[in-house]
């Protein structure tokens, strides 16, 4: 097989990909396609593996993927620092900016998000460091072709990486997901199609770097990480792990619970049945009564379980989707947990919309929203 000419490589040779994303998104079995596609159909040679803690969703999961020509061998096999292509499976990751460490102006990153342009731009200006920078909304093509995510994403880097055909994506599918999943072939196919076709370009930024970055003659980054010259004085840890200075609003898996203060009759079932002290509950007056009264929810610290939804015996908590809330009514942080966002730690974001879930009948009275 005539191996692909690459566009670009780095100073050994290799064309890098990194993929990141949690749980439930399907990076994992995207890398391998994405790895197996370069041996197969591009003559390649290739390698690719994940990293990820424990196999459950929502934990963070990166995937890395190398290319080199056939004359060439691979012999690197650390993660990838410094991609040519970046892939963020869930815009939410943004919260932490260390999703985009090590990407240059070389760098092109293709993001899953329904952000409208202006607002993406507006919002995610300082931390989008990448050359050019597209987006495709990978989540509402999945749940319209009842595919994943992962290969909605996998049609788009492909077309954005310049040197893949639709058709070898549409081969690579067969082979891989077609031989497991025949039933659902049919939907992949047509998620891979209409992610190849409805990738859009945010905007370029050739030429601009991150105030964090430093450019080399090679143009490979050089972040000003934490280290031995530039940790704080005294050796303070500033990765210390607790839940309650944790934004855990990226672990949502694109639900949330709606408040709907006429129905709520202050029983406290919510309170004692969230598990990330969520509930604002302050004395009140209920019913010409002196009684605690829910205030509202911190989102912040709502992770999505919907276990409030479950068990509200009034309905006055319902099932929502977060995309058409992006202003939450009756938002009211914790004032014992409150600090200023930059000093939160960021946590991966949860898993996906099935398309089943979604396709729910959306009413008021009694049910979801």
């Amino acid at each position: 097989m005539k191996s692909i000419e690459l566009p670009v490589t780095n100073e050994v040779g290799n064309y890098e990909i990194r993929l990141e994303s949690i749980g439930g998104l399907g990076a994992n079995l995207c890398g391998k396609m994405m790895g197996e596609l370069g041996i197969q159909y591009l003559g390649l040679n290739s390698a690719s593996f994940s990293s990820y803690g424990s196999e459950k969703t929502g934990t963070p999961v990166k995937a890395y993927i190398r290319y080199c020509q056939q004359d060439k061998e691979i012999r690197v096999h650390s993660p990838i620092t410094h991609p040519h292509l970046l892939g963020i499976f869930h815009d939410a990751l943004m919260s932490d900016a260390s999703v985009f460490s090590g990407c240059t102006v070389r760098t092109i990153c293709v993001i899953n998000t329904a952000i409208p342009k202006e607002e993406m731009i507006k919002k995610y200006a300082g931390v989008m460091q990448a050359g050019k920078v597209y987006a495709v909304s990978a989540q509402k093509i999945a749940m319209e072709t009842h595919s994943r995510i992962n290969v909605i994403m996998l049609g788009a880097m492909a077309k954005v990486m310049g040197f893949v055909s639709l058709e070898m994506l549409n081969q690579i599918c067969r082979d891989t997901l077609g031989k497991k999943y025949p039933d659902a072939l049919s939907s992949n196919l047509q998620g891979i199609k209409r992610g190849f076709e409805e990738v859009v370009c945010l905007y370029e930024t050739e030429g601009r770097q991150s105030t964090e970055m430093k450019q080399d003659d090679k143009g490979e980054g050089q972040e000003l990480e934490w280290g031995y010259e530039t940790a704080p004085i005294g050796g303070i840890n500033t990765k210390y792990g607790s839940s309650v200075i944790s934004d855990l609003s990226p672990s949502r898996q694109g639900y949330i619970p709606l408040f709907i203060r006429d129905r709520c009759i202050n029983c406290g079932l919510c309170d004692s049945t969230c598990p990330d002290m969520v509930f604002q509950f302050e004395k009140g007056i209920y019913k010409d009564r002196e009684m605690m009264v829910n205030k509202g929810l911190d989102y912040y610290h709502c992770k999505g379980c919907l276990r409030c939804v479950e068990v509200c015996p009034t309905q006055a908590l319902v099932k929502g989707l977060e995309a058409e809330h992006p202003s939450k009514e009756w938002f009211v942080p914790n004032k014992d947990l409150l600090r200023n966002p930059d000093y939160y730690e960021k946590t991966g974001s949860d898993g996906y919309i099935t398309s089943e879930s979604y396709l729910t009948e959306k009413r008021m009275e009694g049910g979801e929203v």
